[in-house]
């Protein structure tokens, strides 16, 4: 009994990371994201794959996802893009876990 309980929260944690990510892609496409941030990235905009690389080491660490997500929205990352502005803190902290953990 104790093992269908076990494998039964393994596969909703599973499931669970999984709607995450597609969440967060799904975000990234319905705010834009891809216009910029897409392959190829526009202009002086870093791919999501760049950001993730460059990001990848913030894995873990939920107090510097806050910040990053709360200087993106300040208009303190990329030098005050509207769109990330307009981020609600929601919104953008969803991003940015999305980008710390791959962007996939």
């Amino acid at each position: 009994m104790k093992r269908i309980f076990f494998v039964a929260a393994v596969l909703i944690t599973t499931v669970a990371v999984v709607n995450t990510a597609q969440a967060s892609a799904q975000l990234a496409l319905d705010k834009g994201c891809f216009a910029c941030h897409g392959n190829p990235p526009k202009k002086n905009a870093p791919s999501f794959e760049a950001l993730a690389r460059d990001y990848a080491r913030y894995q873990g660490q939920p107090a510097t996802e806050t910040r990053l997500a709360d200087e993106l929205r300040a208009g303190h990352v990329f030098g005050g893009v509207q769109a990330h502005e307009r981020l609600s803190p929601e919104n953008a902290r969803a991003l940015v876990r999305w980008i710390i953990e791959g962007a996939r």
